[in-house]
């Protein structure tokens, strides 16, 4: 999988190089409070603009597209309060993992459609995005031990994180799944969860981790861009409906909000890529709105729009 220094495909991107930096702010934080912890943070983020011409390059693309639809800073300064509002998204995980995120703050919309499904027996696929906050939903459910979540990550890329997160809490890695490539073992696994009644966690808008991966291309704030189909392809297989949860800030609170997709998933002999197509445009344009609410909050720093070794990979494939 030969690529461009500007196309890395995400998972080879190594993870942030300031964990160790924020764990000196989250004592900082402990200590003195958000406003300390915010003035120590920004000479770490300069820094760190400065030594990172990828990810400063894939946040200026990202805040160019965003700024015809929301109002964002241009340039440097853009750049710096999106590294910024990433260091405190990473900060609110850690205090939600330590135990010191006041969930009774946290505002919910469309969770009745998941109490009924749960009240039924039934699981299904929740789809979510690197927008806001997922830590948020999987420390609240434990609150409700009917909602039972199963996480699929790749975490290859950010292990001293997720050792971070684990000396804060070891169950911070209980419903954690690691895949790099749906296997039909993987298939069976998370079928017998949803057959349980629990609920499968996915992200939409990551590649699958694969010499050649099954996408689909539509529009995302404004110029065409490359989505996985696996979700919608596995949510078919599994015959279970498709949530859409998105958690982020808005209006000066957390808020966490699931969507339904689909009540199921049948994708066509005749028409199969079409089909798909319109599943991931669809959450393409739901990930769109929160985007356009919530603009510094979509954490994907690589360029999300030019994967040199997708250009010829589709669902057709």
């Amino acid at each position: 999988m030969k690529q461009s220094a500007h196309g890395r495909h995400w998972a080879s991107i190594d993870e942030i190089s300031f964990v160790a930096g924020m764990r000196l702010l989250f004592g900082i934080f402990r200590v003195f409070g958000r406003w300390p912890f915010r003035l120590a943070l920004y000479p770490v983020l300069v820094w760190y603009v400065l030594t990172q011409a990828a990810p400063r390059r894939a946040s200026a693309a990202y805040l160019r597209r965003v700024r015809a639809y929301a109002a964002v800073r241009p340039g440097w300064r853009g750049v710096l309060l999106h590294f910024g509002a990433f260091a405190e998204n990473i900060l609110d995980k850690m205090l939600l993992w330590g135990g010191l995120f006041n969930a009774e703050q946290v505002q919910y919309a469309g969770q009745e459609q998941m109490h009924r499904q749960i009240a039924a027996g039934r699981g299904g696929l929740l789809i979510c995005s690197h927008l806001g906050n997922l830590e948020m939903c999987r420390v609240l459910s434990r609150r409700y031990p009917e909602v039972k979540l199963t996480v699929l990550v790749h975490t290859k890329h950010a292990q001293a994180f997720n050792r971070m997160l684990a000396r804060l809490d070891p169950a911070s890695q209980l419903d954690l799944l690691q895949v790099t490539e749906m296997t039909p073992a993987t298939a069976m696994i998370l079928a017998d969860k949803i057959a349980q009644g629990g609920f499968v966690v996915i992200a939409g808008d990551r590649i699958p981790v694969a010499p050649q991966p099954r996408v689909a291309r539509v529009e995302f704030l404004g110029q065409e861009a490359a989505f996985p189909v696996g979700p919608y392809v596995l949510a078919s297989i599994l015959q279970c409906p498709i949530y859409l949860l998105f958690s982020m800030h808005l209006d000066g609170a957390p808020q966490v909000r699931f969507e339904l997709l689909r009540e199921s998933v049948r994708l066509p002999r005749q028409g199969r890529d079409a089909a798909l197509r319109e599943l991931v445009a669809d959450y393409a344009a739901r990930l769109e709105h929160y985007c356009v609410r919530a603009p510094l909050q979509w954490f994907n720093f690589y360029d999300f729009w030019q994967l040199p070794h997708l250009e010829n990979t589709d669902v057709s494939r």
